[in-house]
């Protein structure tokens, strides 16, 4: 039976825990699976930063524990390094540095030599950050501006599509991040990751959103015209609240066509509160951008008809527990908590501090624009159709 390693797991039960991991699994369900400690389960994730240990494997031009055997047997009946490379067809050159680092003629011992090598092989690969210092410096700046790693690997591709070393996937940066064992990125930048896990997640990891109320002579989506749908031409938005602590809230609108967000302070989750600080924002909008609002089913919007009347704009209610019919929006409303982490009092921000976030992520590359930003994006646009 495997004993454990040094982190109190058996190397299957690592194994599973890694394949269990990337289906998504929360800790908690692992542990009971592997019948392990949820501590040591959360230290071998926090170790390898929630990124898969690689499988150790030797390389096929590596001597086997049976080659090293033979090697053993023939020093011990005195044949010379150049028969026992004969024997085995190695280069004698491969002999001769496999006897001398491991003891010599005299203390040659297979089973020890063997897992020698097999201790010397953890030689880890130098990340392409360590090698090229002017990229890890450029990949450090745009993570203190938030900018996600994707984003900035996207950007770099598209400043430098002809030069590789200025050029670094999004997974290498989160592996700087997460495994500090690299020592490539400071730590502290992890806090401008939008959220603040103590290690890569699973990307089948996710999270249900639920529909909510009844709203009275409501425009079902279904009656959404198709140039809404395909995100033709701009001036189409989707809105929704967060909530924070102590029953405070930010309304959230996401124009569809380039992702630019408008970030509304509410004084309440009352329709009349949130219609009339709705309506006052969306009116400072030039008519080609007041088309249409898309919002879930939340009575802070039953009063829509006085919204319609304000704005000009055309109000669609998605359907019962379907929040993915706003999907621009709940992804924008993920973006934020970055910003506004759960539990946080929204009640102390002001329109003012609401608008620097908001430009904040409007300026920041997006990879479904090609990582153009938002702002661009929305004036492009805008230039473009008037």
């Amino acid at each position: 039976m495997a004993q454990p390693g040094r982190l109190g797991m058996t190397d299957v039960q690592k194994s599973a825990l890694w394949q269990r991991w990337r289906k998504g699994e929360s800790i908690i369900d692992i542990s009971r699976a592997l019948a392990a400690d949820r501590k040591s389960v959360f230290r071998v994730l926090r170790r390898y930063g929630g990124f898969s240990s690689p499988l150790r494997k030797r390389a096929p031009q590596a001597l086997t524990l049976a080659e090293r055997e033979e090697i053993s047997r023939g020093l011990s009946a005195g044949h010379s390094r150049r028969q026992i490379a004969k024997a085995l067809q190695r280069s004698p050159s491969t002999i001769s540095r496999e006897i001398v680092r491991n003891g010599g003629r005299q203390r040659y011992r297979a089973t020890q030599a063997d897992k020698a090598a097999w201790e010397r092989s953890r030689r880890p690969k130098i990340c392409c950050l360590a090698q090229h210092g002017k990229l890890r410096r450029t990949v450090a700046n745009k993570l203190a501006l938030d900018w996600s790693p994707e984003q900035i690997s996207g950007w770099l591709k598209d400043v430098y599509p002809d030069d590789e070393t200025r050029r670094v996937s999004h997974e290498t940066i989160y592996k700087s991040l997460f495994v500090q064992t690299r020592g490539v990125l400071k730590k502290e930048l992890q806090k401008h990751l939008r959220t603040q896990r103590a290690f890569r997640q699973s990307r089948h990891s996710s999270l249900r959103g639920a529909g909510r109320g009844q709203i009275v002579d409501g425009v079902s989506i279904a009656e959404r015209p198709a140039e809404i749908e395909d995100r033709a031409v701009p001036g189409h938005w989707e809105g929704d609240l967060i909530a924070g602590f102590a029953d405070s809230y930010i309304a959230t609108l996401v124009e569809r066509h380039s992702r630019f967000t408008l970030l509304v302070k509410v004084n309440g989750k009352d329709t009349n509160t949130v219609v009339t600080a709705l309506s006052k924002q969306v009116r400072k909008l030039p008519a080609q951008l007041r088309q249409s609002l898309t919002w879930d089913r939340g009575m802070e919007l039953a009063d829509h008809k006085t919204f319609t009347l304000a704005t000009d704009t055309q109000v669609y209610f998605c359907d019962p527990r379907s929040p993915w019919q706003r999907g621009t929006n709940e992804n924008t409303n993920r973006l934020l908590r970055q910003y506004f982490p759960k539990g946080t009092d929204l009640s102390v921000y002001s329109q003012s501090e609401l608008n620097k976030v908001a430009r904040k992520l409007n300026q920041r590359p997006r990879k479904t624009l090609g990582y153009k930003t938002p702002a661009d994006k929305l004036q492009a646009s805008v230039a473009s159709t008037s």
